[in-house]
């Protein structure tokens, strides 16, 4: 009647609609190297326990290895009306070897065979990204070893604050690619727990070793509760959650450097290779990467609402409505990747123009809160020293030049306390190198996080060869 692998209790055939409607192979079928793998470390742990022998196990091996070829040489024909990865593959084995190919199902489910599969593609997903990301915090490790001394302004609510080492700003973004690194490391944790064994929802009563399976796929633990081994996808949503983060500050880093390569700014000239024209404006010169990893931003996100809403109201156990959890997965998956490698090639190529930066760094009253700290430093107490520091601002303001412009007989009617060593103070390298809080932007202090971050990058350099 039907050649469905679950046929044995329906006296009908499945509508050619619902089998289009209820195919996932389109979109799963890339999980075909797990499902294998994962097949084979099953059928291995069926023999030790003697659930099937040796000899079948051999066979039912040699035929898993031989699909594997046949996918990867273009050599396997893919049909909606066996469903999904699994059954393509269970099907191929039986018309490769016959009926001990049926053997290879005893004590699992689909339902824990899709959440191994998904594990283990996250996993290795996982690794990749992290590896990904220490790269592109390479790059802006050399970044800032290779622009020490350009001095930039920095901005609160988009109006210049303070100046800052343009290093410093770009170990900002280290730190920030650094936390979205130790996030995934973290989820890494719990992607890695192994759940084949828990079967349809509640185990099996075969004499299994799930931690025999375990050991051989390369997982630290075992599932303990088989209801929510299957029913869980929090590891995916924890995943896409770190992905989320990660994106917004690939997006942070894509507005900065769409403001600053814009004329008005100017402190940036985006490698022609990694920029785009105008259809009708031949003098455009175009940010679309920068701008698309922007956009793509928002996609990501959408994927984590995606699975959210999807699992909020599902009972337990396993409910179909879990295969819609793919291609959200896998879609951010490949996006994260993109833009991360994109940003680690493009980012070494961009022209920085310091004098721009330094002009900018050098006017709209940088130095306003330093006349502040400087009057702290002679006994005033900040929140009066703030009040005759802005009225220095203003009285320059409304004389249309910059506080460091002003004479001394200028400053000094401000405060009798103010001497001639403010001009010191004020200046740029002074403003730099005086703030050595740890953490601060002076050169010295950036100097040191570059170090501890070259041997941070080392660390995990070799941790992750170790994992993968």
């Amino acid at each position: 009647m039907s050649n469905k692998l679950w046929a044995g209790r329906f006296s009908q055939k499945t509508d050619k609609l619902v089998e289009l409607f209820t195919s996932s192979i389109d979109f799963d079928k890339r999980l075909y190297f797990y499902d294998i793998i994962g097949s084979i470390a099953h059928t291995k742990m069926l023999a030790k326990q003697k659930i099937i022998n040796d000899d079948e196990a051999y066979v039912i091996i040699n035929g898993l290895e031989k699909i594997k070829s046949d996918i990867e040489s273009d050599n396997f024909i893919f049909r909606h009306d066996l469903e999904d990865i699994h059954m393509h593959i269970e099907s191929k084995l039986v018309d490769d070897i016959g009926e001990v190919a049926k053997k290879l199902h005893t004590a699992r489910s689909r339902n824990d065979q899709v959440i191994l599969d998904t594990r283990m593609y996250l996993r290795d997903e996982t690794l990749s990204i992290i590896k990904l990301l220490i790269d592109l915090r390479k790059v802006f490790i050399d970044l800032a070893k290779k622009y020490l001394n350009v001095i930039l302004p920095g901005y609160t609510h988009m109006q210049r604050a303070q100046v800052v080492l343009l290093s410093h700003h770009f170990m900002a973004y280290y730190e920030m690619f650094t936390r979205d690194t130790s996030r995934f490391e973290d989820a890494c944790k719990r992607i890695n727990i192994m759940p084949l064994g828990s079967a349809a929802l509640a185990g099996t009563s075969f004499p299994i070793d799930r931690k025999y399976t375990a050991n051989l796929l390369n997982f630290e633990n075992v599932s303990a509760n088989s209801i929510d081994s299957v029913s869980s996808r929090d590891f995916i949503i924890e995943f896409l959650s770190c992905a989320s983060i990660c994106m917004t500050n690939l997006s942070r880093l894509s507005e900065e450097l769409i403001i600053w390569s814009s004329s008005e700014f100017n402190f940036i000239d985006l490698p022609d290779a990694f920029t785009t024209g105008s259809s009708i404006m031949p003098q455009k010169k175009n940010p679309d990467v920068a701008e698309l990893v922007r956009g793509k931003t928002g996609r990501v996100f959408g994927n984590l609402i995606s699975i959210l809403t999807l699992m909020k109201s599902l009972p337990l156990a396993y409910n179909r409505d879990m295969q819609e959890d793919k291609e959200s997965l896998f879609d951010s998956v490949d996006t994260l990747k993109a833009c991360v490698k994109i940003y680690t090639e493009m980012m070494p190529k961009i022209s920085i123009h310091s004098d721009k930066m330094l002009q900018s760094a050098s006017t709209g009253y940088l130095n306003a809160t330093d006349v502040a700290d400087y009057l702290v430093t002679k006994g005033i107490p900040f929140r009066q020293a703030h009040f005759i520091s802005g009225n220095i601002v203003k009285y320059a303001i409304n004389k249309g030049v910059e506080i460091d412009s002003l004479s001394f007989s200028e400053i000094r009617k401000f405060s009798d306390l103010i001497d001639t060593d403010i001009f010191n103070v004020i200046s740029t390298d002074s403003m730099i190198n005086s703030r050595k809080s740890y953490g601060g932007t002076a050169t010295e202090n950036v100097k040191e996080q570059i170090s501890i971050a070259e041997k941070c990058i080392e660390n995990q350099i070799n941790e992750l060869k170790n994992e993968m």
